[in-house]
């Protein structure tokens, strides 16, 4: 185990847990909410260092980041454990754990390793994702400041429940981040996911004006967050809030976990949630986790052209010039396009 970062000490040897926004206060020989940060003697100790239970080569598509260097190849991984309890999380088998199993996951592997393999797999950037990088901070860190001097990118997949502290740390080094965007109702938050809306609506805010590249997804879930005036309300958040060339991300839910009694997002829903982004004057939105002709295509917000044709998580051709539109010549928000 190695110290935690971003904590601090309380008396009769408790701590409060800095890292994200439930700011545990842990007793001494307890955890917090996230299971792999411990408080031993008064100091804070993180569980997973080092500890990878995930490394893949993915295509950038598949985080999905459609307008961070399109057709590229990011090096994923994730250790065990999240600040979550989603009942319909898509990765609970690595990130739903007990605090037993985390000291018996994965492999160790060290920083230094993990940009050597980055390097030698000719990908592009490093990934943080499957489980939820905030609760693997101290590690991520680490990687990423090794990665920013052999110039990687650094890319977080995230549910966006870090603290401001947390941001100001790894804004130096964190180049794209895609923040899951799960309802527009703090009951939902409360009830099915065990957090609060208000933190993540405001780290969106401040990944947006950090300069960060930024994008949202949304799953969209049968009677969880399918309603359209809820779902206008996250598009016009995107909109007022971070900008109209903020891609949103719509992903279709599959019965799992703890929510196998719920049908998949019908093709209808989702495209009914793509027309409202759109409505609401949002540039990109794209339908996900279901390969539906186009829907996955960029295209020109201005004049219509089809500027990067997708197929499942790849890019088939590329139309963009520098960065801009051959047709009309409209500069295309993203970064390495």
């Amino acid at each position: 185990m190695k110290e935690a970062l971003l904590y601090q000490k309380l008396d009769n040897e408790k701590i409060r847990c800095v890292l994200c926004a439930h700011r545990c206060v842990v007793n001494n020989g307890k955890a917090g909410i996230c299971k792999v940060r411990e408080n031993i003697n008064g100091i804070l100790y993180t569980k997973v260092y080092g500890r990878a239970i995930a490394q893949h080569i993915d295509p950038i598509e598949k985080k999905p980041l459609y307008h961070f260097y399109p057709g590229s190849k990011a090096y994923s991984i994730a250790t065990p454990g999240c600040n979550f309890r989603c009942r319909f999380c898509q990765n609970w088998d690595i990130s739903q754990v007990s605090s037993y199993e985390i000291l018996e996951s994965g492999n160790i592997i060290t920083p230094e390793q993990i940009v050597k393999n980055t390097l030698q797999t000719n990908c592009t950037s490093i990934a943080y994702t499957y489980t939820e990088p905030t609760i693997f901070f101290e590690y991520s860190f680490d990687i990423a400041r090794l990665a920013n001097e052999a110039e990687l990118k650094n890319i977080y997949v995230s549910n966006g429940y870090m603290t401001s502290e947390m941001l100001d740390m790894i804004n130096p080094y964190l180049d794209a981040i895609n923040v899951d965007l799960k309802a527009f109702r703090d009951e939902t938050y409360r009830q099915i996911i065990g957090a609060r809306l208000q933190p993540v609506l405001d780290n969106l805010k401040r990944i947006k004006q950090m300069g960060i590249w930024l994008e949202v997804t949304s799953l969209i879930i049968p009677g969880i967050n399918d309603d359209p005036g809820e779902i206008r309300r996250m598009a016009n958040f995107i909109v007022a809030e971070l900008g109209k060339d903020v891609p949103w991300h719509i992903s279709r839910f599959f019965p799992g976990y703890k929510m196998k009694d719920i049908p998949p997002t019908p093709v209808k829903t989702l495209q009914m949630a793509k027309n409202i982004g759109l409505e609401e004057g949002l540039y990109f939105v794209y339908i996900g986790n279901i390969a539906l002709p186009g829907e996955s295509d960029t295209k020109c917000p201005l004049c219509g052209a089809l500027l990067i044709e997708r197929q499942g998580f790849g890019v088939t051709r590329n139309h963009i010039k520098d960065g801009k539109c051959p047709e009309c010549g409209l500069k295309i928000a993203g970064e390495g396009i």
